[in-house]
């Protein structure tokens, strides 16, 4: 029974992973998390005996589950945390705040992590990054040996670092664009921000962009764990649906969510004055670069190279995460 550890178990896409994971079954998970117990099935790892503090500690039993608490931004913190450990997937990242935790927790904090990978031995690793890393512009059909990294932001530039770190200790890149499903924070409440500020369409909502759900995301971060290495092509992977997403059909399916939005053929903006009417509610621009300008990552590799089939296209899956999303966006 191969044992796996998963960072950031207690996050929206390491939580994902830890009950894709235990939903395969024959594997041993140990479940590493610094701010709060990861939810699901191993949730009762978290008790008296778990650890606390910053230190990993013994943690508590559930079959074949534990809990480590450790704290990427305090090295000393992961001393221990891979010894026994086959398959580190390393989900645990910091988004946003300040660039000195930034550098904290993603670079020096990753760096420390596969350093530790490497003393106790572990034979896989693989990082969950961003299609981020790439910075701005307009992406068809990319692929990652065809594009140069330009960050432009901590967050971003800092888990640039985190990917050298990785790539160095041998491990497997994932870099995932729009990430949707139970817990996504960050994408679909921004979109509904962007849509409430905005009086109609922007150039007709015409680019597209690469989405994937966070349980087929889980799939992929456990297949890339668990394959043959003779099966990997590459050692850096776009993850996303093979089929590229119009922005208008995303837009269409988040308003229909999101309550009350302006009338979509009341009127096409400009991007400059819809940036204009961003900025007078306080809202970053980053967004609508984002919705105006092709973003398409070529996964169709990373499928192959695990054997794995793609879950529901768009609009099949989002039926199914409508209702969430309704409840989460209440007070938006």
């Amino acid at each position: 029974m191969p044992t796996i550890m998963i960072t950031g178990a207690a996050g929206f896409i390491g939580g994902h992973v830890a009950r894709e994971a235990e939903r395969r079954g024959g594997l041993s998970l140990r479940l590493m998390s610094h701010r709060r117990p990861p939810a699901g099935a191993a949730a009762a790892a978290a008790g008296p005996g778990s650890g606390s503090g910053h230190g990993p500690g013994p943690g508590a039993v559930v079959p074949g589950h534990r809990t480590v608490r450790a704290d990427l931004s305090d090295p000393g913190s992961l001393r221990g945390v891979c010894e026994g450990v086959d398959v580190l997937l390393h989900c645990a990242s910091q988004i946003g705040g300040t660039p000195e935790a930034n550098e904290a927790v993603n670079a020096r904090g990753t760096a420390a992590l596969m350093a530790e990978a490497r003393r106790a031995g572990v034979s896989r690793v693989v990082y969950l990054s961003t299609a981020s890393v790439y910075g701005r512009g307009a992406f068809r059909a990319a692929r990652p040996e065809d594009l140069v990294r330009n960050p432009g932001s901590p967050t971003s530039g800092s888990r640039a670092h985190a990917e050298d770190a990785v790539l160095a200790a041998g491990g497997v890149v994932l870099r995932p664009h729009l990430v949707l499903g139970d817990g996504d924070r960050w994408v679909v409440p921004g979109l509904a921000r962007i849509l409430r500020a905005l009086p109609g369409t922007v150039e007709g909502w015409a680019a597209r962009t690469s989405v994937i759900t966070a349980q087929d995301l889980a799939r992929l971060l456990l297949g890339a764990g668990l394959a043959p290495a003779g099966d990997l092509t590459a050692s850096v992977y776009h993850a996303a649906h093979p089929v590229p997403v119009n922005v208008r059909t995303l837009l269409g399916a988040v308003a229909a969510v999101a309550g009350p939005a302006a009338d979509p053929a009341a009127e096409d903006l400009m991007a400059v004055r819809a940036r204009e009417l961003l900025a007078a509610r306080g809202i970053a621009a980053q967004g609508l670069d984002m919705l105006t300008s092709d973003h398409w990552f070529d996964s169709d590799p990373v499928w192959r190279d695990l054997r794995c089939t793609p879950g529901p296209d768009f609009e099949a899956a989002f039926k199914e995460l409508a209702e969430g999303y309704r409840r989460a966006l209440l007070d938006i």
